[in-house]
This record gives C-alpha cells, sequence and structure tokens, in this order.
C-alpha cells in the first residue's frame, strides 16, 4: 500500500500567514477555491508561465510584462489555468496600481483564485516564509509516518494481539478507532471508552453515511490484499488536518493487513475472542500444528486419530465432561459464549466416528436436566489440520439451529445439510463476498434517510411465510390492501419482481445473510 499524501498548505492557509497580511492581499476572483493545496511558491512573469508549471504552485508576479496589453494577460491566465497552477497573486505597483479587470474576470471564468497585494514588499519573503513551512510540513508527516509505522511493525513482531495494534493507532488518532467488515459489523474497536460507545450506538446508519465527504471528519482505510477487500479501518471525528488522517488510517491499514498476514488467519477477525485451546483451533490464529504441544499436554491423542467437532447448545460444560468420561471417549471440552460449548472427540481410525458421535448426543439427553441440548457435529476429519474448519463449521449449524429450532425436523445431531440454505448462509457469513451481495440486494431498504426497518421486517415475514399474503398480513396487523401497498413500496425500492422466482429467491437469500451477520 502506497500514500499520495503530499504535506501541503492551502491558498487559504498561505493568505493568513504574517508576511502577506502585510502586504494587504485581497481576494478579487476564484474566491470559492481558496482550499486547494500549494505545492510551492513560483515567481513567473512571462505570459506562457504555464509551460514552467507542474502544478499546484502559487504564482507570484508585478504583471510588468502583461501591462498594456489585455490580449496577454489573458493569455497569462489562461495558461495557468491549463498548468492547474493553485492561485495568482499580483503585486499592485507600477505596472497595475489597480486590480485589472480583463485578469480578474478572466480568473474567475477558470475559477482560478487571484489575489492582490496592495502594498509592495518582497517576493523573496513570501517565497523563503512558504517554503520553509512546506519543509517544515513535510519533515513533520514523514516522521509521524515513521514514527507510527514503527510503533505499529514493533507491536506485530513482538505478536501483539490485534486489540494492542488497535489501541496504539487510536494513541497516534486520538479520537475512536473501529474496525469493520465490509457490512459494517464492527469487529474490534479502541479509544476512550465513552467516545466509542457514542459511535457505535447507532453505528450501522452512521458507517454508511459517514467517510463521502471531508468535512464529516471520519476517516477510513480498506483492508484487503491479493485484489480482495475483507474490511475497513475507521478513525471516527478525527480532528486533525485531513491529510494526517489519511497517513495515519493508511498506516494503520498496513499493519492490520500484516498483522493477519503473519498471523496465519484462514478466516476473519470476528472469532478472536475465543480464549481456549479449542477456541484457539476454531479461531487459526495460532497454525493447528503450533497448537498439538499444547492438545498432547491437555491429554487428547493426536496421533493416527480421526477427530470429531462437536459443538452443543444450552448443555452443561460439567455434564459434557462426565459424560465423555463415563463413555471412555477422548476429547476435549471448552465453552465457547453465547451458551456454546466445543467438544473435540479424538477416535481411533477404526471406530465408527458417526456412530460414536450420536451415541454421545444420545446419552448426553439422558444426562441432561435442562431439556434436551442441540448437538451440531462437523464431518470427521483425520488430519489435525481439519480440526479449526470443522469446529467453525459446528458452530455456525449450532447456531442456526437456535435461531430456528421450531422451523426444523432435527436428528440426534445436527449437520450443515440439516439446517439447508439457512445453515448454508450463516456459515458464508463473514465470506465478503456474501457481505457485499446482501448488501447490495437489500440497499433500497437500507441505505439513506428514509430506510424503513418496518419494510424489511415485512419482507422477512413475507418471504418465511412463502409469500403467503393472508399469513404475511395477519402476523403483521394490517389488512390486505395496506399489506400490498407495503409489498409494492418494497419491490419499488429493490428494483425487483417478488412473484419471480428467481427475484425472490435472491432477495431471501440476502435476507437472510444479513440477518445472521447482525443478529
Amino acid at each position: 500500500m502506497t500514500t499520495a499524501l503530499e504535506p501541503v498548505l492551502s491558498v487559504r492557509q498561505v493568505l493568513t500567514l504574517d508576511r502577506v497580511l502585510a502586504g494587504e492581499p485581497e481576494v478579487v476572483a476564484g474566491a470559492g477555491h481558496l482550499d486547494r493545496p500549494v505545492r510551492w511558491v513560483h515567481v513567473a512573469e512571462a505570459a506562457d508561465v504555464g509551460v514552467m508549471l507542474s502544478g499546484g504552485e502559487m504564482v507570484l508576479t508585478t504583471g510588468v510584462l502583461l501591462a498594456g496589453d489585455e490580449e496577454k494577460q489573458v493569455e497569462y491566465i489562461r495558461s495557468l489555468y491549463r498548468a492547474e497552477a493553485a492561485a495568482v497573486v499580483l503585486g499592485l505597483g507600477r505596472a497595475f496600481p489597480a486590480p485589472p479587470d480583463v485578469m480578474r474576470r478572466a480568473a474567475e471564468r477558470c475559477g482560478l483564485p487571484m489575489v492582490v497585494l496592495h502594498r509592495p514588499f518582497p517576493f523573496a519573503e513570501l517565497t523563503e516564509e512558504v517554503q520553509s513551512r512546506l519543509v517544515r510540513r513535510k519533515f513533520a508527516t514523514v516522521s509521524l509516518s515513521e514514527s507510527v509505522r514503527t510503533a505499529l511493525t514493533g507491536l506485530i513482531t513482538a505478536g501483539a494481539p490485534l486489540q494492542r495494534l488497535l489501541d496504539e493507532i487510536a494513541l497516534h488518532a486520538g479520537c475512536p478507532v473501529v474496525l469493520a467488515n465490509l457490512a459494517h459489523r464492527v469487529l474490534a474497536t479502541a479509544g476512550e471508552r465513552s467516545a466509542v460507545d457514542d459511535v457505535l450506538r447507532d453505528w450501522e446508519r452512521i458507517a454508511r453515511q459517514a467517510g463521502v465527504g471531508e468535512g464529516d471528519r471520519w476517516v477510513r482505510a480498506e483492508l484487503g490484499g491479493r485484489g480482495e477487500h475483507w474490511g475497513r479501518i475507521v478513525l471516527c471525528g478525527y480532528r486533525g488536518d485531513s491529510p494526517i488522517g489519511r497517513l495515519l488510517a493508511e498506516r494503520a491499514a498496513e499493519a492490520l493487513v500484516l498483522h493477519r498476514m503473519l498471523g496465519g488467519a484462514a478466516h476473519s477477525w470476528e472469532e478472536q475472542s475465543a480464549q481456549s485451546l479449542l477456541t484457539d483451533l476454531a479461531l487459526g490464529v495460532v497454525p493447528p500444528r503450533q497448537l498439538l504441544p499444547r492438545a498432547r499436554a491437555a491429554g487428547l491423542p493426536v496421533n493416527r486419530r480421526t477427530f470429531v467437532p462437536l459443538v452443543i447448545r444450552d448443555g452443561d460444560p460439567v455434564a459434557l465432561d462426565r459424560v465423555l468420561r463415563l463413555l471412555g471417549l477422548p476429547g476435549l471440552v471448552a465453552e465457547l459464549g453465547d451458551g456454546a460449548t466445543a467438544v473435540l472427540l479424538s477416535l481411533a481410525r477404526d471406530q465408527d466416528a458417526a456412530a460414536l458421535a450420536a451415541y454421545f448426543a444420545t446419552r448426553l439427553r439422558t444426562e441432561s436436566e435442562a431439556g434436551a441440548p442441540v448437538v451440531a457435529a462437523a464431518d470427521a476429519c483425520t488430519a489435525w489440520e481439519g480440526v479449526p474448519a470443522g469446529l467453525r463449521e459446528a458452530r455456525h449449524v449450532a447456531d442456526a439451529v437456535a435461531e430456528h429450532t421450531a422451523a426444523l425436523d432435527l436428528p440426534v445431531v445436527v449437520r450443515l445439510k440439516d439446517v439447508r440454505l439457512r445453515g448454508l448462509v450463516r456459515l458464508l457469513r463473514d465470506n465478503p463476498h456474501v457481505q457485499s451481495f446482501a448488501e447490495r440486494e437489500l440497499d433500497g431498504l437500507l441505505c439513506g434517510p428514509d430506510a424503513e426497518p418496518d419494510l424489511l421486517a415485512v419482507l422477512r415475514t413475507y418471504l418465511a411465510t412463502g409469500r403467503n399474503k393472508s399469513r404475511t398480513a395477519q402476523l403483521h396487523h394490517v389488512s390486505r390492501p395496506a399489506l400490498y401497498r407495503r409489498l409494492e413500496a418494497i419491490q419499488v425500492r429493490l428494483g425487483v419482481d417478488l412473484d419471480d422466482f428467481e427475484q425472490a429467491a435472491s432477495v431471501h437469500i440476502a435476507l437472510l445473510a444479513h440477518d445472521t451477520q447482525h443478529r
């Protein structure tokens, strides 16, 4: 990643310098363009001055070679405009005792800021002042860039976790920092707690509308590599200069991409809150091979074994461990949070993995005192490296079942095929392509100041009931005509025909993905 940032002053800032104010500057044209960046200061009198410029210069002139020739005056302004000069400063004196109207009108037409100095002073003083400030800003910018890069690289080299990197970024930025995926889902935050809470209070709406202009002080940089984006870092309410903010965001993005690459994670940061051995396996933050010593130390056989990843919903970890001992099954148990517990069975290669998983689930139901827990499983794998993917798949299946248990006729051990489309969508919810698909399909209902959550709820019910209008109207307590009007509004906003099966299916999948990402 490279940055196009340059340490510049604006025309407006140059006009506030003491040495410039001593010349009594007056803006006579292009007043609406004073925020143009000044890359350099150049003294030029020739009519074809543009050939000497490369863009961004503030040109100083006395107009001595232009006096009395209106055609040359117009060409002078046009030449500056073609060369993309930042502004022209005319010192009034013998050549032009008053602002030349021809030059002023030409500059106004071109949108080129034109400033006249009513009191003469040596141009060399202005040139020296601006150049010295530009050099100092350049040095300060380079120094800041290297300071941030050195600090973040040092943390990565030391193996610091993601949160430590974000804390360092927030320290330099002086504002809340948010790491989000393409669906605007917050993965991690840093900064003063109260300020972060303010940002997150209405995050999704703000995130969709912020960062589009230079005035909102939200600075973002995209995260990705190999031609694919998978998230963004956002400086929320950055108070410094916009170019410096962009530099900080870009340096932060570079560090986060490097951190992700060196961490060996094959998936997103959504799961990095995990703490146990099984959670580390599920995340892949540490390569599975490096976790083998920890697995062995925990008493799990790992050589020439078949591994069965399970995730149990609403199961007591103590009861799970007791059942493992009763059945004589080698395995590890770890709480994942949110009512989910992971179990990794380690079986001999000649044992029937599916039958033993079902036996374990059946016995667990008899041992449970608080209802029948849901047991989700991934396919058994003989390679230790396959365990992380299996644990993630089992977790997704368990979560999908927990959300839609009433709508599913479940076996004793639930697998991905048992939860059908909902399970597949949940499994892929962190995939950037799925996030982009959901955002694109539902854009008409999610974005804009007139976004209506009620229409989204109606769409959700209508699709969940198999496009049953009577049932949808009943569930939302509205009349059939009122429902028809809402469905028509939904179709207009989304640009789809819900009576067309393929279009309705596409919207349904996008809605499932959106709900899964934001549940």
